[in-house]
């Protein structure tokens, strides 16, 4: 039995190795799941929160204000595929750096633009990227955040991949 959880953990980490985690908030999760989503060697995207104070919260909870979480979106990706680097490029290229707190016509600190990162080479590639565009924007402030990463909950199911369920009503809003 030892042996075989040993395996298992050996071939659950052989698959971790294969794949990394990246989490980005730049407004509604609507948005920038369909961003990621089109980006070759991304896996998967989930649509969810974090940064908060409350356990497991709902869309209810989060879009009222005052949870501390942001509307996020988790990226699952192939980093022999697609780097760190090229995630923060795209995020970088899809939101607005210089909104505090909002992103298009979405208000409040739960649409806030953030980094979130997982570790420290996540850290220093994000803090690099962001003095470069700081250095675009200057004098104006960059008001996207670098956070490290906590608990991240996924939203309702109707949220996820919102843009290919609710394509009329996603090109409306």
């Amino acid at each position: 039995l030892v042996a075989a959880i040993s395996g298992a953990a050996a071939q659950d980490k052989t698959t971790q190795d294969k794949t990394a985690t990246a989490v980005f908030a730049g407004g509604c999760f609507w948005c920038v799941e369909a961003d990621f989503d089109k980006v070759a060697g991304v896996l998967s995207t989930t649509s969810g929160y974090i940064g908060g104070s409350v356990q497991n919260p709902t869309y209810a909870q989060v879009s009222a204000g005052g949870t501390g979480h942001a509307e996020a979106v988790k990226i699952v990706y192939d980093p022999a595929k697609v780097t760190y680097a090229k995630l923060l490029d795209v995020f970088w290229r899809n939101h607005d750096p210089l909104a505090k707190d909002r992103q298009f016509c979405d208000r409040g600190d739960q649409y806030r633009p953030a980094i979130f990162y997982h570790d420290e080479e996540q850290r220093r590639l994000a803090e690099a990227s962001k003095k470069a565009v700081q250095e675009k924007f200057a004098p104006r402030v960059v008001q996207t955040e670098i956070v490290k990463a906590g608990p991240f909950t996924k939203a309702e199911d109707y949220h996820q991949d919102y843009y290919e369920k609710n394509p009329v009503r996603y090109k409306f809003y």
